[in-house]
């Protein structure tokens, strides 16, 4: 890092107040008791408790808390991940039911050491949810899964209710921002998922704030549509840490509007930007009443296969 770079200093609008109250902490000691992460944690996520104690959303991250990629925007730790943990779908459904989350986000580390990158713990984790929180709509972001189609598969035959994949940046500072990542792959990925499951709502999030021009942004909005993505999320870059990029400039919440207009303008069915916003803020919002009768259909055949009942209520 240059010696004469200055860090810019956080305006108003970026400062929150901390609510750390009895419901969260109570949550809290369940993740630690469950011995299960979230990326709300380990990414230092602003919005924790709005979504734990109010929303009932949350965003597990499975498949260990080390990643393979060294990402200079993230804050989750890089190295050598552990074994799988194949006890894993089962906790994080148990614990989806103690918190009585209404959304779940899950998520995972990189795991380029796998053959299929984790997808089977992921897809095993998505029908663990299910069996045991029919009333809860799922949410995946895995990685781009070096591009294995097969491992892609795995994962959408577990039917999630939304699809979530992020590009995080324009096409120009990808190979500067995402570690082992590539713009275009992660744009195929959204791509494919449409052709496995037309009806899937597919999503992607953009940092601002890394030196892009709003023309890049722009025409970043583009791509996604182009694959077929139906949702975007546009939120602020935060420094996590002093050995990460920094911020080049903080966007204004003017500027988030009117980059939500125009996404809107320009056909993405749902768009969350803001400062704050991340990729699962107000996810629970973008579940559509079609990806709740997958839900049901889904529900149906496992009621069938297992004779037994279900409670449709939603």
């Amino acid at each position: 890092m240059p010696k004469d770079q200055t860090y810019i200093r956080k305006p108003e609008w970026l400062k929150t107040k901390l609510n750390t109250n009895k419901s969260y902490r109570g949550l809290k000691k369940l993740m630690r008791d469950n011995r299960l992460n979230t990326v709300c944690e380990e990414a230092r996520c602003p919005n924790i408790h709005e979504c734990w104690s109010e929303r009932k959303t949350a965003t597990f991250m499975i498949l260990g808390d080390t990643c393979t990629r060294g990402c200079r925007f993230c804050a989750v730790k890089t190295g050598l991940p552990n074994e799988l943990d194949w006890g894993e779908p089962e906790r994080v459904a148990d614990s989806v039911v103690v918190m009585g989350l209404r959304h779940v986000v899950v998520t995972a580390v990189a795991r380029d050491d796998l053959n299929d990158g984790g997808a089977a713990v992921f897809a095993e984790t998505v029908r663990a949810v299910r069996r045991k929180n029919p009333d809860c709509t799922i949410e995946i972001l895995p990685s781009d899964m070096k591009g294995d189609y097969d491992s892609l598969h795995t994962l959408m035959d577990s039917a999630p209710d939304i699809f979530n994949h992020n590009i995080e940046t324009v096409r120009r500072l990808t190979k500067r921002v995402r570690a082992r990542a590539m713009y275009d792959r992660s744009l195929q990925l959204l791509q494919r998922v449409k052709e496995i499951a037309p009806n899937t709502p597919t999503k992607s999030s953009i940092m601002v704030g890394l030196g892009e021009e709003k023309e890049e942004i722009i025409q970043a909005m583009d791509d996604l549509l182009a694959h077929q993505v139906d949702i975007v999320t546009i939120g602020q870059y935060l420094q996590p840490t002093k050995k990460h990029l920094n911020v080049e400039r903080y966007y204004h919440p003017d500027e988030f509007k009117e980059l939500k207009e125009i996404a809107i303008n320009k056909g993405f069915r749902h768009c969350e930007a803001g400062p704050l916003v991340r990729s699962s803020y107000h996810a629970d919002e973008q579940v559509t009443q079609a990806s709740a009768q997958r839900r049901i259909n889904y529900m149906k055949g496992y009621e069938k296969q297992e004779n037994k009942e279900v409670d449709f209520t939603f």
